[in-house]
């Protein structure tokens, strides 16, 4: 199974930008469907930016004009470059492989998270 690491997240204050990387062990060029979900405390799991083999991105109506998905296939690698920040951005960050849809997501193999702070 595809092993997923992520790097990138930290404190920022809002108004901030960052990087999310998300390194797969395996070529990722035959994946469909790649994505970042995050969870907060206390709130639900979502599916905030996701990306196709063809490059087709979808995002949650709370990031679109503000987060940028994208992947490079030949370094096995998923990105989230997150712009204009707020504090209801802050939560774990997680790189997924999905199937379904965008809207209607089957997650599978997941990373181990990485924490984004976004202070006021």
């Amino acid at each position: 199974q595809v092993r997923l690491v992520e790097s990138g997240g930290g404190l920022v204050q809002a108004g901030g930008s960052l990087e999310l990387s998300c390194a797969a062990s395996e070529n990722i060029f035959s994946i469909n469907a790649m994505g970042w979900y995050r969870q907060a405390p206390g709130k639900q799991r979502e599916l905030v930016a996701g990306i196709t083999r063809g490059g087709n991105t979808n995002y949650k109506d709370s990031v679109k004009g503000r987060f940028t998905i994208s992947r490079d296939n030949a370094k096995n690698t998923l990105y989230l470059q997150m712009n204009s920040l707020v504090p209801e951005d802050t939560a774990v960050y997680y790189c997924t492989i999905y199937s379904g849809t965008f809207d209607y997501p089957i997650t599978g193999p997941r990373g181990q998270g990485t924490q984004v702070t976004v202070s006021s």
